[in-house]
């Protein structure tokens, strides 16, 4: 072969090379999107930005929606280790959760897309989840939907879960009033979340109780509207402890109360939800849930179709509540260490009577009770009931309330929310 014939055959090699290329380069921008296509998540794995997780075939499938972060050290991590406990004590269970879901479109979006994915058992963990999954639940008549607090079910595949933490907040109040009047003081504080009627019922515990060895304790009252912000509930606590509280206790999830206390060493912070959110210095106690036995009993009531969805509230004799210095394995904290004995003697015997089913909810909002303004709100030898302790006047229709629960009880210097 010549070399002019070897050059034009290199020549036209190298043009179509070129050319190859060109168009390999006009294809990579498709190439790439493809290729993403395949490696995103199904469309179906993903709703308003949260993903999905799986089923697992041939497994008992359970899911739960959590208003904060799986680890909030409150409320949302307390649900968080009663799913672990279901998972490590229950056969053949898969268990999932979602994290940071806000309350309204985006928890019925979630649920739903749980729903679709085939869990045969969804816990939905926040007040405001409760009619999202009312409606999910109707749309999916075969699998088991649980709402904690609220009180709606429909009696078939929707139940109502609470436990009774009026019992702890009550003994949470006995507490801090002790420790105020002993120390010369007559002021609470009380970080309430929503004005919702859990809100006002967990506070009125608090205060009942702090009557009981300070009748001249006072308690003021900041809604912070969030159920999980470490900045505005510190701001709260801050600003109950500069108005002259000297107990701060919570409805929300961070120990706030506890941690402002520490940093300014004079006053006391009284946390909530989890077991482990009382370790600063300065915590008084903290009235917590222990839900995986109550999460155990349902998810294997609902597997073998023993358990009926309802309005499933739990008392202490469940072992769903503890009060952190008195349960076992546990010491009392630095402030409660030099309280009165005959204080610890009261709350160690009605904590005994709580645990062993002697003394409930309704024991705890017995009466005579008076609210703020010097009214009777429950007459001496009556006791609220559990419509009366979930709802606003009047209450739903067929749960309607005779004593309900919108009002403050002796003591407290806050007006009603509206």
């Amino acid at each position: 072969m010549s070399k002019k014939v070897l050059f034009g055959l290199l020549t036209m090699m190298l043009v179509f090379a070129l050319i190859l290329v060109g168009c390999g380069e006009q294809d990579t921008p498709q190439a790439e999107e493809e290729a993403a296509a395949e490696e995103a998540p199904a469309e179906e794995s993903v709703a308003g930005g949260f993903m999905i997780p799986e089923v697992v075939d041939g497994k008992f499938n359970i899911a739960m929606v959590l208003i904060g972060p799986h680890d909030d050290g409150g409320w949302s991590q307390a649900h968080y280790e009663g799913l672990m406990y279901v998972a490590e004590n229950m056969d053949n269970v898969n268990t999932a959760y979602v994290e940071l879901v806000p309350e309204g479109a985006d928890s019925e979006q979630v649920t739903r897309s749980l729903a679709r994915k085939g869990f045969d058992l969804i816990f939905t963990t926040s007040f405001g989840y409760m009619d999202a999954t009312e409606t999910v639940a109707e749309e999916f008549p075969d699998q088991m939907f649980i709402h904690v607090s609220g009180y709606k079910s429909n009696g078939s595949n929707f139940g109502n879960l609470m436990g009774a933490m009026e019992d702890m907040k009550y003994l949470a109040g006995v507490i801090a009033g002790a420790r105020a009047h002993q120390d010369g003081q007559t002021k609470m504080g009380y970080m309430a979340t929503f004005p919702i009627p859990e809100e006002l019922r967990l506070g009125n515990a608090f205060a009942l109780g702090m009557k009981e060895f300070c009748p001249e304790c006072t308690m003021d009252v900041r809604w912070i509207n969030t159920w999980h912000d470490p900045v505005i509930e510190k701001e709260a606590a801050a600003s109950l402890f500069d108005s002259g509280a000297y107990v701060v206790f919570t409805g929300a999830d961070t120990p706030a109360p506890a941690d402002v206390a520490t940093e300014r060493g004079d006053v006391y912070g009284i946390t909530y939800d989890w077991s482990g959110s009382c370790t600063a210095e300065r915590c008084l106690t903290a009235p917590y849930w222990n839900w995986g036995s109550v999460y155990l009993q349902i998810a294997e009531g609902t597997r073998d179709g023993t358990y009926t969805a309802g309005w499933h509230y739990f008392d202490a004799d469940s072992g769903g509540l503890g009060l952190y210095g008195f349960m076992e394995g546990q010491e009392l904290t630095p402030g409660m260490q030099d309280l009165d004995p005959e204080v610890i003697a009261y709350v160690e015997e009605t904590l005994a009577q709580m645990l062993a089913g002697e003394f409930d909810r309704f024991d705890v909002f017995a009466g005579p009770i008076m609210d703020n303004q010097g009214n009777i709100v429950v007459p001496e030898g009556e006791k609220m009931v559990q419509a009366d302790l979930d709802q606003f006047p009047p209450g739903a229709e067929g749960l309607e309330c005779t004593y309900c629960m919108y009002w403050w009880a002796d003591g407290v210097t806050a007006e009603l929310p509206e």
